[in-house]
């Protein structure tokens, strides 16, 4: 990617407010040689609506205020489409302002007046990514130690006050070790188990957009451990704390919960690692695995109902439709989040079936008409579904286990005698490879599994001298899984089929 320096940006911000200071996390990514997605400066409250006003008018910027109350005003410059955020001390004067923020390696400031390089990057998704080179030691704002919390990549409070002012800060913890690669120090860590019944008080908005953030990233899984242990995860999902003790007896300590964050385990090792999952088709599944913040609370929620569905038969412990009623349980969470609703009814729908793939794994043969079933019930659900299940199964085996049967994946399916032979591995594997299967069939062979409509629901009507009924619909239906197992193939062939359906039963079949 092209990157340009705009000398003129830092010189006409040092002629317009020499007196304020870039802050937070600009002045840290930009020490640890990362990008941000804007600048945040801080100067004196009376100065920022005449500061967002000149700014506006030099940099040919739209400019609006965001936050009247904490004077905060955004502006976003028309070419480069650079975001600047000014924002008022909060507090009597900067130090105070640097010791009321959430982390010690925030609380870091640089003078617009020492005149840093601002080098800007286009991005992809039409907006900029900006740095500040040339930053020299002894202009930095340190108050509080952020220098060394940066060097040593520890998270620290800033405050013991900082998780009460924003509860939400808790989770941009995680969030941002997620992101950086840092760990979280022990009084932090102890200050967030005290204060977790906090986090259900900021807006939805927020926590979901902190929980996309995490889950995209490649150690969401580490961190949700750590979250856990904190007791934040169930303090922010109340609904996952029953299952820490259903099942032990089946999952071990930790019970369902365990197998939970197993299944968020293997998800994340699949999305980034398509290849070696699924050799053949992982160049086509790339489009759909990239979202994955998505896919990771799918398998962080696809068991929620396990423990209200719990019940003993005989010697066995069995949840008897806890697919349908995680559904509803997972809509529930999802839209105290705030999530959309194509999001949410895709999570509802792959949570609601999740074992149909398993079902179709018991029978030794997956006939195309099996399939088509399968991709014409869940339509959009049906590939992102089995990257679900492809996490539930593999939670079943240990690493090594997995590296060792994954290139297996691919192989003919084995036969249920011999998957039973060697108990959870050779199970595993053969569900592995039913989904291996099935995207075969959806990749390789679409006609098999989304046949192209021969003839219309008023063709049935005139063939057949009917009038329009829901019987219209089963009869399409009949002479789709026909053309499914090739028994037609033509307009003409879906014609004389009609002609040998008994009309008189109660269902077309």
């Amino acid at each position: 990617m092209r990157r340009t320096p705009l000398l003129d940006l830092a010189r006409i911000l040092n002629e317009v407010i020499p007196q304020a200071h870039y802050v937070g996390g600009i002045v840290r990514s930009s020490l640890l040689k990362r990008q941000s997605s804007d600048l945040d400066i801080t100067l004196p409250p009376e100065d920022v609506k005449p500061a967002a006003l000149e700014l506006s008018r030099r940099l040919k910027a739209a400019s609006f205020e965001m936050d009247a109350e904490f004077g905060v005003w955004r502006l976003v410059t028309h070419k480069d489409k650079i975001q600047i955020d000014l924002t008022a001390y909060q507090g009597k004067d900067l130090k105070a302002d640097l010791l009321r923020r959430d982390f010690s390696f925030n609380a870091l400031a640089y003078p617009v007046s020492a005149l840093p390089q601002i080098e800007i990057t286009p991005h992809p998704d039409g907006t900029a990514r900006v740095i500040l080179k040339r930053l020299q030691r002894k202009n930095i704002v340190d108050v509080v130690g952020g220098l060394q919390a940066v060097a040593d990549k520890v998270i620290d409070e800033n405050n013991p006050h900082v998780f009460k002012e924003d509860p939400l800060r808790m989770l941009r913890a995680f969030r941002s070790a997620a992101e950086l690669g840092f760990s979280i120090s022990p009084r932090t860590l102890a200050q967030i188990k005290k204060d977790r019944a906090l986090i259900n008080q900021p807006a939805g908005e927020r926590v979901h957009e902190e929980l996309e953030r995490l889950f995209a990233t490649s150690k969401a899984y580490e961190n949700l451990l750590l979250m856990d242990s904190c007791g934040l995860l169930t303090a922010l999902f109340p609904e996952l704390e029953a299952q820490r003790a259903c099942a032990e007896v089946y999952y071990g300590k930790g019970g369902v919960l365990k197998h939970t964050l197993d299944v968020f385990k293997r998800m994340e090792y699949l999305l980034d690692h398509l290849q070696k999952a699924f050799p053949k088709y992982a160049a086509k599944l790339a489009p759909i695995a990239r979202h994955k913040a998505l896919y990771k609370m799918t398998a962080l929620l696809h068991d929620i109902a396990k423990p209200a569905t719990a019940k003993k038969v005989g010697d066995r412990l069995r949840f008897f439709y806890h697919e349908e009623r995680g559904a509803k349980m997972a809509k529930t969470v999802l839209e105290r989040l705030h999530y959309s609703r194509a999001d949410i009814r895709l999570i509802c729908a792959m949570i609601g079936e999740h074992l149909r793939p398993s079902n179709l794994a018991s029978n030794d043969v997956i006939t195309d008409k099996g399939a088509y079933h399968f991709f014409r019930d869940l339509g959009e659900a049906s590939v992102p579904m089995l990257l679900l299940c492809w996490a539930d199964y593999t939670s079943y085996v240990t690493d090594a286990q997995l590296r060792r049967i994954m290139p297996k994946s691919g192989e003919r399916l084995m036969s249920i005698a011999r998957a039973q032979q060697t108990a959870n591995v050779g199970k595993t594997l053969r569900h592995m490879q039913v989904l291996t299967l099935l995207l075969h069939k959806f990749f390789d062979q679409p006609k098999k599994v989304q046949p192209t409509r021969l003839i219309t629901g008023r063709d049935v009507m005139d063939a057949l001298s009917l009038p329009p009924s829901p019987k219209i619909g089963e009869i399409l239906e009949a002479v789709s899984v026909a053309q499914v197992e090739g028994k037609i193939a033509s307009r003409q062939d879906a014609l004389d089929f009609l002609k040998t359906l008994d009309l008189r039963a109660q269902h077309i079949k």
